[in-house]
Formats: structure tokens, C-alpha cells, sequence
């Protein structure tokens, strides 16, 4: 099964959102995405094909799914998928594959990166609140993603409870 179109994918489909610590230029957003595409075209568990598929969102996550039902990946296939993102880090000098930083909407509507340290000053300073909207990149399935829940209030992520004491969990 090659490379399908992301929006094709079942809402119960398995992601990957991988986070870019820097703005991409357009022609860097043109190499990494031809790169994935070109990956997503052999992606298989075991020698079977992948229905995988990608998406671009807000200029700055890369999002990879596959649908499950048809074959599930393997331990090694998304190895390889990471393997693969490593070898685009290096060809543009951006990290991909890392969760350490913190995303949000910034007060110029743009996305902000923050250090663990720094949101965590700025959530004790209040220039970050419950109501801050921040990017959950730990998403794993496709229907959270529709409905909306990689942007949301801190409040409605692991963001507050891990970043603001007493704050309800999600």
C-alpha cells in the first residue's frame, strides 16, 4: 500500500507529530516534505507496505499516520520512520525528532518555542496561564487531532498539571 493522503486516514488511525524547533523556509519545507513522501512510498512492517501519510500544520509540525487496520507498524518500521527524520535533521540543520521544548500560541498568534525551564518561569511568572493555548505534540491518534485537541488551553492538556500546581488533569 503506498503513501495515502493524510485526509483519507481513519479518525482511529496512529500519529506521529513531530515538532520542528525552527521555522522552515519554503524550500526547506519542500526538501522535508519530499523526503517524508519518499519514505512514506516504501514504509513497511515485516516487508508489508504501510498506508502511511503526512500532513504540514501550522508551518511547524509535521504530523505521519498510518492506518493501523491494515497493517500496524512495527517497532522497527518506526524506527526506520525516526532513522529517516534524523537523516532530513542533518540535511537541514533543524531538530525534528525531539520533545524536549514546549510549543504555544504566542500573543502574535504565531507558534512560540519555549524551553521546559522557561514555560515553566513564565507559568510561575503568569505570563503563561491555565488558558494559554499550547500544542500537545504527544498526540497518538488521528480523531484527537481533528477534533482539535493538538491546540488547546494548558488547563486541557498535560500541560497543567505539570506546569501549574493544583490544576485539574486533562
Amino acid at each position: 500500500m503506498p503513501r495515502t493522503d493524510f485526509e483519507a486516514l481513519p479518525d482511529h488511525a496512529r500519529i506521529w507529530v513531530f515538532p520542528v524547533q525552527d521555522h522552515l523556509s519554503p524550500s526547506e519545507v519542500d526538501l522535508l516534505l519530499g523526503a517524508v513522501d519518499g519514505f512514506l512510498d516504501g514504509w513497511a512492517a515485516h516487508g508489508a507496505p504501510l498506508a502511511g501519510a503526512r500532513s504540514w500544520v501550522e508551518d511547524r509540525f509535521l504530523l505521519v499516520g498510518v492506518d493501523p487496520t491494515t497493517v500496524p507498524p512495527s517497532g522497527c518500521s518506526i524506527d526506520s520512520m525516526v532513522r529517516s527524520l534524523q537523516g532530513v535533521e542533518d540535511r537541514l540543520g533543524k531538530k525534528i525528532v525531539g520533545h524536549g521544548p514546549l510549543y504555544l500560541r504566542g500573543p502574535d498568534g504565531g507558534v512560540e518555542r519555549m524551553s521546559r525551564s522557561e514555560f515553566r518561569e513564565a507559568a510561575r511568572e503568569g505570563r503563561i496561564t491555565l488558558d494559554t493555548p499550547v500544542f500537545d505534540t504527544t498526540l497518538t491518534a488521528l480523531g484527537d487531532f481533528r477534533a482539535g485537541r493538538l491546540e488547546r488551553p494548558a488547563r486541557e492538556s498535560w500541560h497543567g498539571p505539570a506546569f501549574f500546581a493544583g490544576a485539574p488533569a486533562s
